[in-house]
């Protein structure tokens, strides 16, 4: 399918999924890198009890603790 016909198919609402790649799908401004961060036991033992408490992974708790503190920052 032409780029021109896949554009007038969706401006139309129609179903184009059938004509996407998901395999090479991505998500702007969400890839991810990894950093290495030491915290004093102490944090660590209160994230972990944190982290059982909600049933999630410490590294859950720690991502949406920070998310949160940046987004009051950006507003």
């Amino acid at each position: 399918m032409k780029t021109e016909e896949f554009d007038k198919k969706f401006d139309k609402g129609e179903d184009v999924t059938a004509q996407l790649d998901y395999s090479k799908a991505t998500r702007p401004g969400r890839e991810q890198r990894r950093v290495n961060v030491d915290f004093p036991i102490w944090m660590i033992e209160s994230l972990d009890r944190e982290a059982q408490r909600l049933g999630v992974p410490r590294q859950s708790v720690i991502k949406v603790w920070i998310a949160e503190r940046l987004e009051t920052k950006a507003n």
